[in-house]
């Protein structure tokens, strides 16, 4: 887009006059003038009057002739009172008084403005129609300034409300000053040429500004022609104008070579519209009315050569023959200026840099037009027919843009139906029907509801009828009927009205419709309006009151806008928001808000603000104790550098998977932020110590040059080595500045969140014999979140923060945790002079969210079944936008509002943000609020609270809420920010003590935990055995695990006692499962069998046994609890170990027993528990300080998952956990680069011959190292042998300078 803009930039140059003067296309100096005092009687008009004495001559402001005022006949909603100004003026106030001495006021009315005295449009303000407050009494002068001044000859005040208690009486006064306007007409063939001075090719700013008004849709404005076919056009294209630079030589320019920009809507309503195209610098900034689209431009721009001629109203053809090209505009220009150039003043003084082709005239002519708008959908027009005539022909016009709607009915002459012409699916239908009964459906056109003006002409002749939309025969349907049609005495326009015949199903028409022609003949609108014939119900004459909702287009975050006649909708599909305007996330802001949520690693969008303007990105969230968020970019692979030098460096250019500004809003939420950078040398050095110049460096997100190095710090030109003291070489700061001819590295993590993430690599000293580098530059990895758990403490009603005032004028949305004991108190408040934002804990169980945008007060509330203040945390989120407000507390529900169709959209605060309190120090709050957040941009409360009496940083107690997180027997223990799941006690581990502990047993193997060791307690004492187990005698025990198998008989679980009594778990020959409790040495055990199905079927089985003295219960794969009775004995003495797999030692068990424990078990086992012991967790991670003894193949496995052995998340989840945080590099070459497998053995195989020894050692190493290698395979297969073969010179380097410290044979 750059080299577009540039020759945009170009165009305006070209067009640029030196020594411009000052734009005045209107006043700006004192414009307040009294504009009605001096009017004679004549310029008075209203729509009727009281009596000669209440005539609207005598509404001046402040004069008591007449009857003191203006006061219609009647008192109702269709009467004005207008004024002439003689010429077009620009109005900027007006003053109102009621009828002098009398009860007669207006309470609100509207203002509307015309040219011509026909075609009138309404005062707007906030992007809707305005209604002005009027006055309370007779005599007091209410006065009102105008926020957008009024340029027109005509004004028209609308009575809205009057005191119910007497009737409407004005008085009116009118400021401003006379408006310099030159205008020009177009007939839609001619067009007018500026040549302009050749040698001024550029100026310090380039201005073209214009006015325009005109009916057609479409039509050129402005074009400039260069030499290839390329031009600079401002056409109006259906209604919207649209700037368009195209660049037509395909062989010089790419093919999207242009700039396309389109603004304004509904702009063929003949009355004027502002255009502005300026630049300054590199500024473009393109204006339609009050709407600007800013884009900037970069660099010179010099091969294009444009034509000295600036075109407007249509394009002239090639040889400027006066023969046009496209369609060319019709209707009138104001005040055109090119940098202060009055063009159409040079035109009338008939300058040499002005010609014309075809005709035009210094003024503009209004078209005898008077549209009439149908406000609701009851809203109808009612017109005389020709009764018994034998052919019906009617015409009009209408724009809409509601899909459906009733145009037209009329009654069948002498005969009990009609005929219906409506919208339906934006289609024209017409309807026949008799006596109930449908005769025929047509329909034509199609997409009719778009806003612009489409015509439709109905005829019936006989039996013959036909449609036709948009004078299109290929839009017209015909058809013959079984039906003579003689027209009816009456053609209702719009709705029904009051007539029982019409069955109209599509409801009635809303929107706007002109040149309406019954039986081949005008009908005179201002007549009906008259009441001369005809009559009407809610309708504006002489006006089209249609307005585009989706300009501006109020859907956020690309949210796609529609609309009705009466409101707009917002399409949020596929934006990764939600709510009315499509302005609230649907994702998290943080990793650590999900694993908040509960979810485990894996996968997710994050908004890093939230419902600001960044968009989501998906990153990898690593769920261990602490939250990693993992964000990778496209060059992850070891990368080898050879022949670089200063002049002619290697760089490279890492891309992420989010963008900078993403990456920065992340960076900044997250408590610590690092990523490792390993750069591998030989013969290549960082930092040229002679001249003190990098030889190589990196870049970060700041843009800045870094010569530090992974583990080092900014500014000190040192590696990790340098700062310890650890250098091969003293004399040097970094390993590979010893510029020896083997391979070192200086690698670390780079840890310094301002320059993070590395962007750009650059490395300069690889061209010497023998010189080389390789680097790897990890992915960005970043931990928690501080504003997730950023919180304060009230600690008195009358404490509270302060923080500057929100600005949320159109879209306004708060979030924030809350936990109190207080029955109610103030969240937050912030006040301007008129509008309110207020959020409250009203009642133990109700939320309000109150606010005010000078509508008056509106409330939303939320009512909760239990209370709020149990002193836990609770999720608060409220939503302003100018479609509605909606408030959602915890998973409530979620309470909306809508807004009201008219009136005041924007919130406007000018006072501080009050936290926790209120400015009057009444109905604080007491307690805890957390994680505030308004429009995406989270509150440092800690800052702020430090630095507050009665307000502490921080709020303890997060397991309250939280605690139920912590699943398995997991413990819940606080933190200062946040909490942890304390999963000792606990068969599971995870960070909620979710993740399965699996382990896959071979044959034969055994694991047995020792609950005592005997000799241990027996050697200092010769006292009986019994007294030393006394505390060892459970009555209870507490069993849960989980197993998969298709062995048959096999043990899976044996406890034994030092008395000779055990428990044995065992799966017998058919797959039944038996627990065999012998508590009792001199009894057999007793046996209880689960026979419902054969478990050993290769499935996921889960057992539950829960003994209680004499009563077992027993739970399989979550069927029923099922209820058994020991008769053996109630207390399991003395006892010594448990064992999984295989019984090892010799054991007095039953032959059942013995037979399941043949082979012990061959399968899967996971999550054991046995009261508060977990043996597996403890065989898998602490077999170093657990009494546990593991005798053959034991791994651990992710088998117990539902997924199965071969579950692949898992394996992701652990390739990217070894990303979680520092490694310990024990052998930094080979851990950079261990992803060295399935190629690098082909290389190895090479070198065997030569370095037996080393490849001895290499392969201990791989032993050691295999779990990394099965995990990283799948990378390595990718590799070029290149790479591979480099990681394997590396690796064998490595082995052999590394092998003497770690493995000494």
């Amino acid at each position: 887009m750059d080299s577009v803009t540039e020759i945009f930039l170009k165009l305006l140059a070209l067009i640029a006059v030196h020594n411009w003067s000052t734009l005045v296309a209107g006043n700006t100096y004192n414009c307040d003038d009294q504009l009605v005092s001096a009017l004679p009687q004549s310029s008075f008009s209203s729509s009727s009057e009281l009596s000669s004495s209440h005539s609207p001559g005598f509404a001046r402001l402040n004069r008591r002739d007449g009857a003191g005022g203006w006061s219609p006949l009647v008192s109702n909603k269709y009467q004005w009172l207008q004024i002439d100004l003689g010429e077009r003026t620009e109005i900027t106030a007006v003053a109102t008084q009621g009828g002098y001495g009398s009860s007669d006021w207006v309470t609100s009315y509207l203002l509307m403005f015309s040219d011509s005295g026909r075609n009138w449009k309404q005062y707007r303000q906030e992007e809707s129609i305005w209604a002005f407050s009027g006055n309370t009494n007779a005599d007091s002068v209410v006065y009102y300034k105008l926020q957008h001044s009024i340029k027109a000859r005509f004004l028209r005040f609308v009575p809205l409300d009057w005191n119910p208690n007497g009737r409407i009486g004005m008085r009116i006064e009118v400021y401003g000053c006379t408006y310099r306007s030159e205008v020009v007409g177009f007939d839609g063939k001619s067009c007018l040429i500026y040549t302009f001075n050749q040698k001024l090719m550029s100026a310090l700013k380039d201005v073209i500004s214009l006015k325009f008004k005109t009916m057609q849709s479409d039509g050129i404005l402005l074009h400039r022609e260069g030499q290839n076919g390329d031009h600079i056009t401002l056409e109006l294209t259906k209604g919207k104008l649209s700037l368009l630079v195209n660049l037509g030589d395909a062989k010089t320019h790419s093919s999207n070579a242009q700039i396309n920009i389109t603004l304004g809507s509904l702009l063929d309503d003949q009355h004027w519209h502002s255009v502005l195209i300026e630049h300054f610098n590199n500024q473009v900034n393109f204006t339609v009315d009050k709407h600007t689209h800013h884009f900037h431009a970069k660099g010179e721009f010099n091969y294009l050569d444009f034509d000295y001629e600036l075109s407007f109203g249509g394009i002239p053809a090639p040889g400027k023959s006066g023969t046009l090209s496209r369609k060319n505009f019709h209707g009138c220009f104001e005040n055109i200026y090119c940098n202060g150039v009055n063009i159409i003043d040079l035109a009338k003084r008939h300058k040499s840099q002005i010609y014309f082709v075809g005709n035009m005239s210094f003024s503009c002519l209004e078209p005898p037009m008077v549209p009439v708008t149908f406000l609701s959908s009851s809203s109808y027009l009612a017109l005389p027919g020709n009764s018994g005539q034998d052919e019906v022909s009617i015409s009009f016009q209408f724009r809409t843009w509601n899909k459906e709607g009733l145009l037209l009915f009329t009654k069948l002459h002498q005969a009990s139906g009609g005929l219906l012409l409506s919208l339906s699916d934006g289609k024209v239908k017409m309807s026949l029907y008799k006596a109930g009964k449908a005769l025929n459906d047509i329909t034509a056109g199609a997409g009719l509801n778009n806003g612009q003006w489409h015509s439709v002409s109905f005829s019936a002749k006989r039996n013959r009828i036909s449609v036709i939309v948009d004078s299109d025969v290929t839009l017209s349907a015909h058809a013959s009927i079984p039906l003579q049609i003689y027209s009816g005495d009456a053609f209702y326009f719009g709705g029904c009205g009051n007539n029982t015949e019409c069955n109209n199903s599509f409801g009635g028409f809303q929107g706007c419709m002109q040149l309406i022609s019954v039986g081949n003949k005008a009908v005179d609108m201002i007549s009906v309006q008259q009441n001369v014939f005809g009559n009407f119900s809610d309708l504006q004459i002489d006006l089209c009151g249609i307005t585009d909702r989706c300009l501006p287009n109020y859907c956020e975050h690309g949210g796609e806008c529609s609309q009705s006649w009466n409101s707009f909708y917002c399409s949020c599909a596929n934006t990764g928001y939600k709510g009315a305007t499509c302005h609230y996330s649907i994702y998290e802001q943080s990793c650590e808000a999900y694993k908040h949520r509960g979810n485990t690693s894996g996968f997710y969008n994050i908004d890093s603000d939230g419902s600001g303007p960044l968009g989501p990105f998906l990153v990898y969230c690593n769920m261990t104790d602490t939250t990693w968020t993992i964000i990778h970019h496209n060059n992850t692979n070891l990368t080898r550098v050879k022949s670089a030098n200063r002049e002619n460096p290697h760089t490279v250019f890492f891309k992420y998977s989010a963008s900078l500004d993403q990456l920065q809003a992340t960076i900044n939420h997250a408590e610590h932020c690092e990523q490792e950078l390993a750069y591998h040398c030989k013969k290549s050095r960082l930092l040229d110590k002679q001249d003190g110049m990098p030889l190589s460096w990196w870049i970060g997100r700041t843009n800045e040059t870094q010569t530090y190095w992974g583990g080092s710090l900014p500014a000190i030109q040192k590696c990790a080595c340098g700062l310890e003291g650890s250098c091969i070489d003293s004399q040097h700061y970094c390993n590979c500045d010893a510029d020896r001819n083997e391979w070192t590295n200086d690698t670390g993590f780079l840890s310094y969140k301002e320059h993070l993430p590395v962007t750009e690599i650059v490395i300069a000293d690889t061209d010497r014999p023998n010189s080389e580098a390789a680097y790897k530059l990890g992915p960005l990895l970043c931990r928690g979140d501080r504003t997730f758990w950023n919180s304060a403490s009230f600690n008195t009603e009358a404490s509270y923060l302060h923080f500057p005032t929100f600005h949320g004028e159109l879209s306004a949305d708060v979030s924030f945790f809350f936990k109190t004991t207080a029955s109610s108190g103030m969240f937050l408040e912030n006040l301007g002079i008129q509008d309110f934002i207020r959020i409250e804990l009203y009642s133990p169980s109700e939320v309000i969210f109150s606010f005010d945008v000078g509508n008056g007060p509106s409330e939303v509330i939320v009512q909760s079944l239990t209370s709020l203040n149990d002193n836990q945390w609770h999720y608060v989120k409220a939503e302003r936008n100018i479609k509605e407000a909606s408030l959602q507390v915890d998973q409530l529900p979620q309470r909306s509002h809508a807004a009201p169709p008219v009136g005041h959209i924007r919130l406007q605060l000018n006072s501080q943000l009050f936290v926790g309190g209120t400015a009057s120090r009444q109905k604080g709050f007491l307690g805890c609020i957390r994680s505030l957040q308004l429009n995406g941009i989270a509150l440092d409360l800690e800052e702020r609270a430090k630095i507050t009496p009665g307000v502490e940083p921080g709020c303890p107690g997060h397991c309250s809420s939280y605690g139920n997180l912590c699943q398995n027997g997991g413990k819940c223990r606080e933190k200062y920010s946040g909490f942890s799941c304390d999963c000792s006690f606990s068969a599971y581990s995870g960070p909620f003590c979710k993740k399965e502990i699996s382990a896959y047993f071979g044959t034969g193997t055994s694991v047995t935990y020792n609950f005592q060791e005997y000799y241990t307690l027996a050697k200092n004492s010769s006292s009986h055995a019994s007294s030393f187990y006394a505390d060892m005698t459970l009555n209870r025990e507490a069993i849960t695990f989980t197993f998969r198998t298709t062995r048959t008989p096999s043990l899976l679980l044996y406890v034994s006692s030092f008395y000779k009594e055990y428990l044995s778990v065992i799966l017998t020959k058919n797959g039944s499962l038996q627990i065999r409790y012998k508590l009792d040495s001199h009894q057999d055990p007793d046996v209880f069998s689960i026979n419902f199905k054969n478990l050993a079927d290769g499935q996921l089985q889960h057992v539950k046994i829960n003994r209680e003295e004499e009563m077992l219960f027993v739970e399989v794969n979550q069927n029923e609890r099922m209820k058994f009775i020991l008769s053996s004995g109630t207390e399991f003495n003395a006892i010594k170990s448990l064992t999984l797999g295989k019984i090892l030692e010799n054991s007095d068990v039953d032959e059942e027993t013995m037979k399941a424990n043949s082979q012990g078990f061959i399968g899967c086992l996971s999550s054991v528990q046995f009261n508060h012991i977990a043996p597996l967790k403890a065989a898998l991670h602490h077999s170093g300080s657990a009494p546990i003894i593991v005798k053959g193949r034991f791994t651990e496995s992710n088998c117990g998952t539902l997924t199965g052995a071969d579950s692949t998340s898992s394996e992701t989840t652990h390739s990217f956990a070894d990303h979680s945080g520092p490694i310990d590099e024990g052998e930094p070459l080979a851990n950079a680069i261990r992803s060295d497998s399935a190629i690098i053995g082909g290389v190895i195989a090479v070198v065997i011959f030569i370095l037996l020894c080393i490849t001895a050692i290499a392969i201990r190493i791989y032993k050691k190292k295999s779990i990394y290698s099965k995990n990283e395979a799948k990378g390595s297969e990718n590799e070029d042998s290149a790479e591979s073969a480099l990681k394997s010179e590396l690796s064998m380097q490595n082995t052999a300078n590394e092998n003497q410290k770690e493995y000494f044979f």
